[in-house]
């Protein structure tokens, strides 16, 4: 008879919900029972689970494993939306993807979610004025999970990132709330020009794998970019454009982001 799971004691249910998870994992699957007791059941929150399991995918001969957890605890202790975001970011990816089951298989598995965490601890050293340390946290994600996102661009919470191989996204890229993006992704510039030069993605928008969104144009609120369309012109909200170059072809769904539906309108 195996044995009843031990209910975790704590105040934040997403973390309950995720030792719970790692718990009846580590029952059913005792071949990795240590790695989930290191990744997840030794740890008694959300950011320190988080730091050990970012700085093991994070750490090189440059800087070992142990210093890069530090420097996340550090960033995670100065500033608590981080972790807010990361929660936001997790119902994400639970609630839209459909192959993801439960809050514990993004946090271990989902690389697309371990760059997002990894950028928002790089654009905390960016606001603090340590670029150097920021960009050597970008290259790293760059290594460690095929994604460039760089550290001074502006991403809000509830964010999806699906697969995350191939994205990129630069430096005055605006990412608001409730956003998803799938694989190789571009919100980049048109050419050499300084200043404000990238993509602004408002609220619940949808962008589709392969996508190209370029220059200082806007993703309006709750709109779609169909699969392997190239943008250079603003789309307006709740409108769907796809192709070379893309054009609005409809409207769509009042929650594109949240829905995942990649279905295009009959032209």
């Amino acid at each position: 008879m195996s044995k009843p799971v031990v209910q975790p004691k704590s105040s934040d249910p997403v973390w309950t919900d995720i030792v719970t998870q790692a718990q009846e994992t580590a029952r059913d699957e005792p071949m990795i029972a240590g790695y989930l007791h290191a990744a997840i059941l030794n740890y008694d929150r959300l950011e320190d689970a988080l730091s050990f399991h970012l700085a093991q995918k994070l750490g090189s001969a440059a800087m070992p494993s142990m210093a890069v957890q530090q420097l996340l605890r550090t960033a995670y202790a100065a500033d608590p939306d981080i972790i807010a975001a990361t929660r936001a970011d997790l119902t994400a990816v639970l609630e839209r993807d459909p192959a993801c089951n439960s809050r514990l298989e993004p946090l271990l598995y989902f690389k697309g979610f371990h760059g997002l965490q990894s950028y928002r601890v790089a654009h905390w050293l960016w606001t603090e004025d340590r670029k150097n340390m920021a960009f050597f946290v970008q290259n790293r994600i760059s290594e460690a999970f095929g994604m460039d996102i760089h550290p001074a661009a502006c991403i809000g919470r509830g964010i999806m990132i699906d697969h995350g191989t191939g994205v990129v996204i630069g430096e005055t890229t605006v990412i608001e709330d409730d956003v998803s993006l799938l694989q190789n992704v571009t919100l980049g510039g048109t050419g050499k020009e300084g200043g404000d030069r990238h993509p602004k993605v408002r609220r619940g928008a949808l962008i589709c794998a392969g996508a190209k969104v370029l220059g200082n144009i806007e993703i309006g609120e709750c709109s779609k970019v169909g699969a392997a369309s190239v943008v250079l012109h603003d789309v307006p909200p709740r409108c769907t454009a796809v192709g070379v170059p893309a054009r609005v072809v409809g409207n769509c769904c009042d929650q594109p982001a949240r829905t995942m539906d990649q279905s295009l309108p009959e032209v």
